[in-house]
C-alpha cells in the first residue's frame, strides 16, 4: 500500500511511507526522531561520521512537507542529538528551517535528548501538543489512549526471497501510534523488545517502510514474546505478499 488508514480512537490518520503521520482533518503532519547534527557529536567524541546527517535529514522532512503541504508539522522530540545540537547548526541548514517554519506551523515537541527549546530556530516548542483528542508526545506513556510519539525508533524484520529485510516501521493499535525515526543516522529497537511489546499488551499492527509503500501485518505484542523468542530477532510472519524494496 502506498499509504496506510489506521483510526486512533475516534481519528482518522494516514501513515506514510517516508515516515510521517498524516492528520487529514487538522492538516496536520507529525515526524519523529531526526536528531539533528549526531554526526557532529560523534565527531566531538572522536568517532569521525560523514558531517552530513542534519543536510540529508532535512532533505527528507522539505520532501514531505512538499508533498503534503500541511498547516501544521509537529516534530516528536530527540530533533536534535543533545543540547548543543542546534547551535552546532550550520547557517544554511538554519535557514532551510526558517523556510519550512513559514509554509507551516512548525511545533517542537521536546525529547530526552533536546529536552530545551532549539535556541536561535523559529516554531514554538512545547513538552507535549494536545489537539483535539489526540496527544503528541516523545515517549510513549502506559495506558495512555490517543497517543502519537517516537522515541523508539521501532523496526521489524521479515523473510525476502531467502534473505531477511530489516526495516524501521510504525507501531500501531487503537489507543496509541509509535513512528519511526525520521534522522538518517539513526539506529532502531527491534519491535519485540520489551519496552515496546510491553506498550501493546493486546498486539495491533507493524506497517515497514519501502520503497514508496507500506507492508501491514499484525503485532502480537507481549502476548507473542514466547513466539516471538523462537524466529529471529524482529521476524514477523508472513503476510500480505512478497516483500520489495
Amino acid at each position: 500500500m502506498s499509504a496506510a488508514p489506521i483510526h486512533l480512537g475516534a481519528e482518522r490518520l494516514m501513515l506514510e511511507p517516508g515516515g510521517a503521520v498524516l492528520w487529514p482533518a487538522q492538516k496536520l503532519m507529525a515526524v519523529a526522531d531526526l536528531h539533528l547534527e549526531k554526526g557532529s557529536a560523534a565527531a566531538a567524541k572522536g568517532s569521525l561520521l560523514p558531517p552530513w546527517d542534519s543536510a540529508a535529514t532535512l532533505d527528507r522532512l522539505a520532501l514531505l512537507l512538499r508533498r503534503h503541504r500541511p498547516a501544521v508539522t509537529v516534530l516528536l522530540g530527540d530533533s536534535f542529538h543533545d543540547r548543543a545540537g542546534a547551535a552546532r547548526l550550520a547557517a544554511a541548514e538554519r535557514e532551510r528551517l526558517g523556510l519550512m517554519a513559514r509554509a507551516t506551523r512548525l511545533v517542537w515537541v521536546l525529547g530526552n535528548h533536546d529536552p530545551e527549546a532549539p535556541s536561535g530556530l523559529p516554531g514554538e516548542a512545547v513538552a507535549e501538543f494536545v489537539l483535539g483528542g489526540l496527544v503528541f508526545r516523545h515517549q510513549a506513556r502506559p495506558g495512555a489512549k490517543g497517543e502519537v510519539s517516537g522515541h523508539f525508533h521501532p523496526k521489524a524484520s521479515i523473510p525476502a526471497r531467502g534473505a531477511t529485510v530489516v526495516r524501521p516501521c510504525f507501531v500501531a493499535d487503537s489507543r496509541r501510534l509509535i513512528l519511526p525515526a525520521l534522522g538518517a543516522y539513526t539506529g532502531g529497537l527491534d519491535v519485540h523488545d520489551p519496552a515496546i511489546a510491553g506498550l501493546f499488551p493486546r498486539g495491533g499492527r507493524v506497517f515497514l517502510l519501502g520503497q514508496g509503500r507500506l507492508f501491514s501485518f499484525p503485532y502480537q505484542g507481549r502476548a507473542a514474546r514466547g513466539a516471538a523468542e523462537a524466529l529471529p530477532a524482529g521476524t514477523l510472519p508472513a503476510g500480505q505478499g512478497a516483500f520489495k524494496l
